[in-house]
């Protein structure tokens, strides 16, 4: 399982250092990772295993809706598959950071399956409406959840 943030830098080449506690679970099950773009405006992290099922679920969408199109556009085009390498960085594309708008400093937010890679900036304005959205609406089938 994936979880807590991380702020990062990434190097003058566009190379992610992966921190050593996530290495070894990130690349399980066949050394590799895939990165693909997310609607959000986020770079998304899959150990190869766990991203199998979901392009299969994309790819199995109808070909004929416009949404379905975009999405298989969005998620299926950016997807690049990559081991790190040996000393545990991973390279994010010119596309991905482009897409992401990833400058030098980012963060890696964990989301249980997978990471979401955010520009510094644009994660602080994420996780200020985040709050704000916290705040005075609760998600659904959370009405009986308590912390």
């Amino acid at each position: 399982m994936f979880q807590g943030a991380t702020e990062l830098s990434l190097d003058a080449k566009g190379r992610l250092a992966v921190p050593t506690r996530h290495r070894d679970a990130l690349v399980s099950g066949g050394g590799a990772v895939v990165l693909t773009a997310h609607p959000d405006g986020c770079v998304l992290l899959y150990p190869r295993l766990a991203w199998e099922p979901i392009v299969s679920r994309i790819q199995s969408l109808p070909s004929f809706s416009a949404e379905a199109r975009s999405w298989q556009r969005l998620l299926i085009g950016f997807a690049e598959e990559l081991a790190p390498d040996a000393q545990g960085r991973l390279l994010v594309s010119p596309a991905l950071r482009k897409f992401a708008g990833l400058k030098k400093d980012v963060m890696l937010i964990g989301q249980g399956s997978h990471f979401e890679l955010w520009d510094v900036e644009a994660w602080q304005q994420k996780l200020a409406g985040a709050m704000s959205l916290a705040s005075t609406t609760p998600p659904p089938g959370t009405d009986s959840f308590s912390l």
